[in-house]
């Protein structure tokens, strides 16, 4: 499907174009707001054409970049591909991360928002080091599994699987070069592996104290029969 720029300015979308908002985390319709002129691209020929949108569900400014395709005497066809500058940045509950694994697996993130792959691998390797040492002598094993778990649960094939592995575990040589299809299937993979090992286990332990907080609290308001004879005799 194409966008058009016709000869009169008007701007024509084949189909709506929606995007998770980095303002506000809604998946909602870019709506545009500011395109490009005509002739200004006839005149210019640039490969590529920006367009302004506002987001519908905050009205919040969004920028993108559209590739020019074909231009003709009464319209432009654009790429419906539309590439945004400013993208949702990855969201996980650092709070629940050590200072050190923290430190690293946002910067990691941060590399793969900016489409910098290798850099994203080298990163995500780091962060694996960094928290199984903080683990004790059972993490590398236990981190391990969690990425058999995901490997399997993703149904993810085994040639990217054997690229990810020795990007996360190839403690003795250099990081592979990935591209964005690894990258988009190790950013899942190392946040869930991060979630288990530290959010869920967490969570799950927090939840246990709750519960058997309020079950003594529970039990030492309640009267044995025997000591409520004795009382009341």
């Amino acid at each position: 499907m194409a966008i058009y720029v016709k000869k009169d300015n008007t701007f024509e979308q084949a189909e709506p174009v929606s995007r998770e908002c980095p303002h506000c985390g809604a998946h909602a319709q870019l709506i545009p707001i500011a395109t490009p002129s005509f002739e200004a691209i006839r005149s210019a020929g640039p490969r590529q054409v920006g367009i302004a949108f506002r987001c519908a569900a905050c009205n919040e400014p969004r920028f993108g970049r559209a590739a020019v395709r074909s231009i003709d005497t009464v319209s432009v066809e654009l790429s419906s591909n539309i590439i945004e500058v400013e993208r949702a940045q990855q969201r996980f509950p650092y709070s629940y991360l050590p200072a050190a694994v923290e430190r690293l697996f946002r910067e990691a993130l941060q590399c793969y928002n900016a489409d910098c792959h290798n850099a994203f691998a080298s990163m995500c390797r780091r962060t694996v080091q960094t928290a199984i040492a903080d683990l004790g002598s059972n993490a590398r094993l236990e981190w391990f599994e969690l990425y058999k778990d995901v490997v399997r649960i993703g149904e993810i094939d085994e040639a990217t699987a054997q690229v990810l592995e020795t990007v996360l575990f190839g403690a003795d040589g250099p990081v592979p070069e990935i591209g964005a299809d690894h990258a988009a299937v190790l950013v899942e993979m190392i946040k869930d592996m991060a979630y288990q090992s530290y959010v869920r286990a967490a969570k799950l332990r927090a939840a246990m104290r709750m519960r058997r907080y309020f079950a003594e609290e529970a039990s030492s308001k309640i009267t044995s029969l025997e000591r409520h004879r004795a009382e009341t005799a």
